[in-house]
């Protein structure tokens, strides 16, 4: 491997390649694939939304718990070993989900699909890219969210083929080839844990191995322990809790909110793909700004962007609103998908990134696991969503404030640590070693 890194490529442009491919396989995981199931077992089994929906909820929230461990796991192992072992037990999961019959099998393959997909795949990624990035970590992050933007573009339409023309069931064997020919034997052949081990230094190719008097760049890195009694810290899974209740409630129960405006499920789909085509400029545009405007800025413009897409959901009764909406609902999910992938190794550094992207994920997915149920359980008790949308609303007050308010803190650091200058220059990041 050594051998393919010269002046003129940096393998960092691999990682990020697989990286994003960690993000796009996460998909029958991710709720935009889910949603598109949710109709046929409530069709096919007789159960009510709310049922299904709770169900969901419990599932994505038992998983949540685990993802603290797998992020130690990736620390301790690598994420080479963890995204092999990851994507083998996502498919075995997608398997299990073609033979669900019962609540309690749906409960299962609820719980390992999310555990598996929207959980460790996505923190395999953003566990990842950090160790090769420093300098340009939001851009690195932009490029390699191409990943998740194509996935949710194309598993709602992919499922929806697949569903028409196979069935269900059939459909969640075929996710499952995909994900274990497709991206287990790239993880294993291509991942490296960090440039270090290549004799590499992050954003600069083979500097680390033609100069090595140069010290190793790092950043100043707190543990969990540390970081847990920043104040920072606290408000921050506050803000990643949010989009997760706000966006995973609005994505499962999308199909049913058009049907009740008379939008097809066609119309709903493309929706979903819509927001992700849009996050595409998006993305880029944010890692690059990432670089100039402070991260807590970009996440009140995120929750911003909720508030109107909540208030735009409401008003879609006819192709062209709907259309509206879904413009501004995916400008809001292309920026918070970087910036909250940017905020944990630049307020708390790399070395630890795997355990507390593991706390921030098990937020998310806790978000994700109490979003749908609220809708699912006023849609069974007024007939529709109008008062729970409105209710909603008040979640991206919060995490305006919260934003604003967790301002990055700072750590004194031994004299003896590297020094990040050597190489750079004055930091941009004030977290970095002075």
């Amino acid at each position: 491997m050594k051998q393919l890194t010269g002046n003129a490529f940096h393998y960092g442009w691999v990682i990020i390649a697989i990286a994003a491919l960690s993000q796009f396989f996460s998909g029958p995981g991710q709720t935009y694939s889910n949603s598109i199931f949710i109709d046929y077992y409530i069709e096919d089994f007789g159960w009510s939304r709310s049922t299904v929906s709770g169900i969901y909820s419990a599932a994505t929230l038992t998983a949540g718990f685990l993802l603290f461990f797998v992020g130690r796991l990736i620390d301790r192992n690598g994420s080479r070993k963890m995204a092999v072992a990851v994507s083998i037990a996502l498919a075995v999961a997608c398997f299990f989900n073609s033979f669900v019959t019962s609540l309690v099998m749906l409960f299962i393959g609820f719980f390992f699909i999310r555990l598996l997909g929207q959980g460790s795949m996505a923190l395999i990624s953003s566990s990842l890219i950090p160790q090769w990035f420093v300098k340009k970590r939001g851009r690195a992050i932009s490029i390699a969210a191409i990943g998740g933007l194509v996935s949710s573009a194309a598993f709602p339409l992919l499922n929806v083929w697949l569903i028409e023309s196979f069935g269900w069931r059939s459909s969640w064997l075929i996710l499952g080839v995909i994900i274990i020919v497709c991206f287990t034997p790239l993880a294993l052949f291509l991942i490296q844990n960090s440039p270090e081990e290549m004799g590499l230094l992050p954003d600069n190719g083979d500097k680390l191995r033609k100069e090595p008097e140069k010290m190793a760049i790092e950043e100043v890195s707190w543990s969990v322990k540390e970081a847990s009694k920043t104040r920072a810290f606290w408000l921050l899974l506050l803000c990643a809790a949010i989009p997760g209740i706000v966006n995973t409630g609005l994505t499962f129960h999308l199909v049913s909110i058009f049907a009740e405006k008379s939008l097809s499920l066609e119309t709903a789909a493309g929706i979903l793909s819509l927001t992700a085509l849009i996050g595409l400029p998006v993305t880029f545009i944010t890692g690059i700004l990432l670089e100039k405007v402070k991260v807590q800025y970009m996440l009140t413009i995120v929750f911003a962007g909720e508030l109107l897409s909540l208030f735009l959901l409401q008003k879609a009764d006819f192709l062209a609103a709907a259309v509206i909406f879904g413009l501004v609902w995916g400008v809001s999910m292309g920026i918070e998908r970087i910036v909250m992938a940017v905020v944990w190794p630049n307020y708390f550094g790399r070395k630890h990134i795997g355990s507390i992207s593991g706390i921030s994920m098990a937020m998310v997915v806790t978000g994700s696991a109490l979003g749908p149920l609220p809708l699912g359980i006023a849609f069974d008790l007024f007939g529709g969503y109008i008062e729970i949308l409105w209710t909603l609303m008040i979640f991206p007050v919060f995490g305006i404030i919260s934003a604003l308010l967790a301002n990055p803190p700072m750590k004194e650091v031994p004299a003896k640590e590297p020094v990040i200058e050597e190489i750079y220059g004055p930091p941009e990041n004030p977290l970095l070693a002075e």
